[in-house]
């Protein structure tokens, strides 16, 4: 079997980001963007996704945190789908229910190259410290149609804001472990298309 890693730079007037990824990792990470609660949930991604990731990215947080937080998801939905590769023999469907103190997040995938974004949690406190949660969906948006991922997010119940964004990261991170399995029954690419 290839390596599933990949390298990738992007770089626009907004952002600079350098990112290595890699599937089969051992959940390894290294993130530096310049927002701390943001970097944490990346952290939680790739250690419950067993990831290996690295991220540099330097970006213009003195304007807003938007577009540093979506163009990491731009730049590690393109690394995920270069890691992938031709996807053939992933399981391709993965879900989980992720409990985090009071609160409990549904995130389920279909790694499809048809890309789409269901996010259902709303939240009376929107605030981490200064962190906005609704970049979140931003982020999520971002990942999902650079990955070609058709995923779904959503708040069974909970109150605060940290732990609900960590089950979401987390929850992600178990589903796509668990989509992009090699299951050794699977012969080819797992669609009756033919393609993903």
């Amino acid at each position: 079997m290839r390596e599933r890693r990949s390298v990738l730079e992007r770089k626009t007037r907004e952002t600079e980001i350098r990112l290595e990824f890699d599937l089969d990792g051992r959940g390894v990470h290294d993130v530096s963007t310049g927002v701390a609660f943001f970097d944490h949930m990346l952290e939680s991604f790739a250690k419950h996704g067993l990831f290996d990731l690295r991220v540099a990215a330097k970006g213009d947080l003195a304007v807003d945190l938007h577009h540093t937080i979506e163009d990491v998801g731009i730049a590690l939905g393109q690394a995920f789908r270069a890691a992938l590769g031709s996807a053939e023999g992933i399981r391709r469907y993965g879900s989980c229910t992720l409990p985090m103190a009071e609160s409990k997040v549904e995130v389920s995938v279909d790694v499809s190259n048809r890309p789409y974004l269901v996010y259902r949690v709303a939240l009376a406190n929107d605030r981490v410290g200064t962190f906005d949660v609704s970049l979140v969906e931003d982020f999520l948006h971002a990942l999902s149609q650079n990955a070609g991922l058709d995923l779904h997010v959503e708040l069974r119940y909970g109150r605060s804001p940290h732990h609900v964004v960590e089950a979401v990261f987390k929850g992600l991170a178990r589903a796509l472990r668990d989509a992009v399995e090699i299951d050794p029954r699977v012969q080819g690419l797992p669609s009756v298309k033919g393609a993903l």
